[in-house]
């Protein structure tokens, strides 16, 4: 038998740095639904619109583009 010894590592998820919301490129429903304070059911609506000019297909996800995102909810007074 080989004298290698295999060990588990276990990596606390609070230990790993994360990337910030507002440095993200592209947040989930989640994330958006956060960073927005706009329900995930109303930013899912607003991504099934057609045309809608934030939203990112990566195969059946949806991606919330952030920039656009920001400036539609800037550009609306209502959604």
């Amino acid at each position: 038998m080989n004298d290698l010894i295999y060990r588990k590592t276990n990596i606390d998820e609070s230990t790993i740095d994360k990337v910030p919301i507002w440095e993200k490129c592209t947040l989930t429903i989640d994330e958006a639904a956060e960073f927005s304070n706009i329900g995930k059911n109303k930013l899912s609506e607003l991504l099934k619109r057609p045309r809608c000019p934030f939203v990112l297909y990566v195969g059946k996800k949806k991606l919330v583009k952030r920039k656009e995102f920001l400036e539609f909810i800037s550009r609306n007074n209502e959604i």
